[in-house]
């Protein structure tokens, strides 16, 4: 056999090998990821008391950690367990400093490589889009676009439009949902997937657009929100990243923006609104994952979003984004320690929601001011559309509280998305009464 035939056979091998593996062997994890993750861990640390923090906080801030709840090593307290996803060589001197250091701790996910591979499972056993068939209860990646389809069936209840680019070029696509009956009634924003990794926002967006138009006809809930409220949907925030999620780092948080005289890409899009920019609970440093930005609204995708919230910020009544993880429902403020001037009328409707996500499986969800609920941030998109008029803003940070992390399975997205499904329709429901601060409550859950 000659050189030439040689390097032929080679390469149809692999070429045979790549499409087995493609359609039929590998996890789409090991596919998309070359096995990076294989060997790398996730710790869950508690540390017990100031002299601990403080340790921890020099140990991790050694080395090169992935910080998963909180998101930077200054938001370590006491007493609060610290999520971090630690590379495989880095592994065993972990377990040694926190042994030395008698700092409590335990491994959540012992080889994270594995763990991705089971979110997402096998590619011979995901039922993947067809023609006639659009599985909501799998990760989809963003080419995997179902928008024109549901624009083009159901055109009496949904309009697709563009409101912008991203950095790298992508359409920037809004869903608008309801009945063309008046031209100005009250509206709803939605939107998904700001922070790239979080996958069971956009599954949230697809599944809300799903459930919304299904159950028009039936659920008297849904003609009733459809038919009084205009919903916005946009179902990936931030599309360049959660591309990159998909194709090289499943871990990625921020956008794909380039930033002048540094290697780091990326802007984190929940620290660069125009609200208390750049303060405390965000970064100036272009590689933190927590990184504001060079200016506010330096990123398309921040800028095209605000922009349209401004322009319909009169018929805008609530703001709802979807982050993960943590089983939250945070209203503002999130720059500060304070109370809202609504705070009854918000304080209220989280309860209503939190109590109608319990209702489906008794899942439970903390409420409450972000500051206060989770820890204090600047420039979030849930103070600048309260600051910008809008009422009633929320983040959800939907399942779980750790054990899978951002690595929710794909068996978990039809009970996730279904009680987050009760929650924000009890949030708009309530749009279409007037705020009554003294009738009865729901409990606390």
């Amino acid at each position: 056999m000659t050189l030439d035939h040689k390097r032929a056979f080679r390469a149809s091998v692999l070429l045979a090998r790549v499409i087995i593996c493609s359609y039929l062997l590998c996890p789409v994890g090991a596919y998309l990821y070359n096995n990076r993750y294989a060997g790398d861990q996730v710790f869950r640390i508690t540390p017990s008391n100031y002299e601990e923090v403080g340790a921890l906080k020099k140990i991790l801030g050694q080395m090169q950690v992935d910080f998963w709840q909180p998101n930077r090593a200054s938001l370590i307290h006491q007493n609060a367990t610290v999520d971090v996803h630690v590379k495989r060589n880095d592994t065993q001197g972990l377990h040694a400093r926190l042994k030395q250091e008698r700092i409590d701790y335990r491994v959540f996910i012992s080889n994270l490589q594995k763990e991705i591979e089971k979110q997402t499972g096998y590619r011979s056993s995901r039922k993947r889009r067809s023609e006639s068939q659009y599985d909501y209860e799998v990760y989809h990646s963003l080419e995997e676009n179902w928008m024109f389809e549901m624009n083009r069936t159901h055109p009496d209840l949904i309009s697709m439009f563009s409101i912008g680019k991203s950095y790298e070029g992508r359409r920037l696509y809004v869903l608008q949902l309801g009945k063309r009956s008046r031209p100005q009634k009250k509206a709803v924003w939605i939107d998904c997937g700001v922070h790239a990794r979080e996958w069971i926002g956009p599954a949230f967006c697809q599944w809300f657009v799903k459930e919304a138009i299904g159950s028009y006809q039936y659920d008297s809930v849904m003609t009733r929100l459809l038919n009084q409220l205009n919903f916005y949907i946009m179902p990936v925030f931030n599309v360049d990243g959660y591309r990159f999620s998909w194709n090289t780092d499943r871990f990625w948080r921020k956008t794909r923006s380039k930033i002048h005289k540094f290697h780091c890409r990326g802007v984190d899009a929940n620290r660069n609104w125009k609200v208390k920019w750049c303060d405390e609970g965000a970064s100036s440093h272009p590689c933190d994952d927590t990184y504001c930005g060079p200016f506010p609204e330096s990123e398309p995708e921040v800028k095209a979003v605000a922009k349209f919230l401004r322009k319909h910020k009169k018929r805008m009544k609530a703001y709802i984004s979807i982050h993960a993880y943590a089983q939250m429902l945070l209203y503002p403020y999130s720059y500060k320690y304070a109370t809202i001037p609504n705070f009854d009328c918000v304080e209220a409707a989280a309860q209503n929601a939190v109590s109608a996500l319990y209702s489906a499986y008794g899942v439970r969800y903390r409420y409450g001011p972000a500051s206060t609920t989770l820890y204090v941030t600047s420039g979030s998109s849930i103070d600048w559309a309260y600051r910008n008029g809008i009422p009633y803003a929320f983040a959800f940070e939907l399942r779980d509280t750790g054990y899978f992390g951002f690595l929710l399975p794909e068996s978990l997205i039809n009970p996730t998305c279904t009680e987050t499904m009760r929650a924000v329709k009890a949030i708009a429901s309530g749009l279409l009464k007037k705020c009554d601060t003294k009738r009865d409550r729901f409990p606390y859950i």
